[in-house]
């Protein structure tokens, strides 16, 4: 029988592949603040474990849909997330040592931060076709090593997918487009995801009765996001300032309550 708790799990894993299906990255920003604050999980690390692989899982069903549109810059993607898994093993063993509640008020103060580099615009032209191969393999390579072992590392750290870092990251090391990089970045979201879910797994971290039921509200709401990512891909400039908005404005919510909780009584 479907609980309250469930039906409200399937909601918020709902919510999140649709963030998921629309910008690529975002999910494991709202799923932490939802399974907290929304389904009641009362362990930050616990929720940071959970989301990881529930997202993990969404974002690979969201990855095969932006596959088959040839929105994937596969070379990119496997130099960029090879570089980012050592830095998710590193991220998640530190994080575990760090007060739940502090750890929530810093991951708010890098959302808040990440968004308001999303709102700037981009300083050059976009690449709509970017390519990985021997010629520009010497321009390409040095940035995408160091943003998506960087970016792994915090992913790592706050039990997240990253797919909110991984797009802009993506877009500065390469100059790709949005919306190529918005389908790169589910590779990545994808493996780090489950890179910091296994850490988090064999401390006993992760709630597996909540995960199941965030997995199948996120691969429902991944369908419904991707069809929305179609139309919305054709006013990149509206999606890029949406996504950083929202993220500021929840990194505001959640640095104020993880401060809040983490004060002495």
């Amino acid at each position: 029988m479907v609980t309250f708790a469930d039906a409200t799990t399937i909601g918020a894993g709902a919510i999140v592949g649709i963030v998921l299906g629309v910008v690529g990255g975002g999910g494991s920003v709202l799923a932490v603040p939802l399974l907290v604050y929304g389904v009641g999980v009362s362990s930050p690390h616990v929720a940071m474990g959970t989301s990881a692989i529930a997202v993990s899982v969404s974002a690979f069903a969201n990855l095969v849909t932006h596959w088959r549109a040839s929105n994937v810059s596969w070379r990119c993607a496997g130099v960029f997330t090879l570089s980012g898994v050592i830095g998710t093993l590193l991220g998640s063993a530190a994080a575990k040592a760090v007060d739940g509640q502090r750890l929530l008020a810093v991951f708010g103060l890098l959302m808040i931060v990440i968004g308001l580099a999303m709102l700037r615009k981009p300083r050059g032209p976009e690449n709509l076709d970017v390519r990985l191969s021997l010629g520009t393999a010497p321009k390409l390579l040095p940035p995408l090593v160091a943003y998506g072992l960087g970016i792994g590392l915090l992913s790592g750290f706050f039990g997240i997918g990253g797919g909110f870092l991984i797009v802009p990251g993506l877009m500065a090391a390469t100059g790709m487009a949005i919306t190529r990089a918005i389908g790169t970045s589910l590779v990545s979201v994808s493996v780090f995801g489950a890179s910091t879910a296994t850490s988090y797994a064999a401390s006993g971290l992760i709630d597996w009765h909540l995960a199941s039921f965030f997995i199948v509200g996120g691969i429902c709401g991944g369908l419904v996001g991707t069809a929305f990512g179609k139309v919305l891909a054709r006013h990149k400039a509206v999606l890029r300032i949406a996504f950083g908005l929202v993220i500021v404005v929840l990194g505001l919510g959640l640095t104020a309550r993880g401060i809040a909780h983490g004060m002495p009584a």
